[in-house]
């Protein structure tokens, strides 16, 4: 379904613990500017008033959704690496007014978040693209720099936040045996031989936001 015509560009924020990846998604998007406006770019803070739609890049996430879009004043589209049809629902479930995965193309990110403003609910997954077979995301991510893909730095991130590889498993909608995989290929990236060392790694390149560290 082709998104609706606006008389001026959709007001977007941009919402995710990690500011380097607000950043990339912003950067991302003003190759767009004449559909979608990016008015605030926040890690933390709840979104401003005269927001649209709220874009919330789940990088990492284990809060809680629901409360989050409870407290939203706009519509909250979740961009996520998972495509698992659990992970949507769940997310659906938890008040959302649409889900986009990252290996979706930029003009159907930027129509999806229009057609959410027309008051659709809108999921864009692309189910000819495996998720474990896709390792580039939209925009940017903690340890892209070091040659990590977004999958490896997600579970790196649930890893230094506490999650044992079953929930990291349960979090992404993953087999136990891929996140396995997954963990010895990041852990040979960053020279780490140790769940220990992997963490003190990832703490030492703001894999877990330093706010976030001191949260009650």
């Amino acid at each position: 379904m082709p998104a609706p015509e606006l008389s001026r560009p959709l007001r977007l924020a941009l919402v995710d613990d990690h500011p380097i990846v607000v950043r990339g998604l912003a950067a991302m998007l003003t190759e767009h500017g004449d559909r979608v406006h990016v008015v605030e770019l926040d890690s933390l803070r709840d979104p401003a008033e005269d927001v649209d739609v709220v874009l919330k890049d789940a990088f990492g996430l284990i809060d809680d959704l629901r409360d989050f879009v409870r407290s939203s004043r706009a519509p909250v589209v979740v961009f996520a690496f998972t495509a698992e049809k659990a992970a949507v629902q769940a997310a659906l479930d938890a008040g959302a007014a649409g889900y986009v995965f990252k290996g979706v193309s930029e003009e159907r990110l930027v129509a999806a978040l229009e057609r959410v403003h027309a008051g659709e609910q809108v999921v864009e997954v692309d189910q000819e693209v495996g998720q474990d077979a896709f390792d580039g995301g939209a925009g940017d991510w903690p340890g892209r720099a070091e040659g990590l893909t977004e999958r490896e730095s997600e579970i790196l991130a649930l890893i230094c936040r506490g999650l044992s590889n079953q929930e990291v498993a349960q979090t992404l909608f993953l087999s136990i045996n891929s996140i396995k995989t997954y963990i010895r290929s990041l852990y040979r990236k960053i020279g780490a031989e140790s769940r220990s060392q992997a963490v003190i790694w990832g703490l030492d390149h703001d894999f877990v936001p330093r706010p976030w560290r001191h949260r009650p």
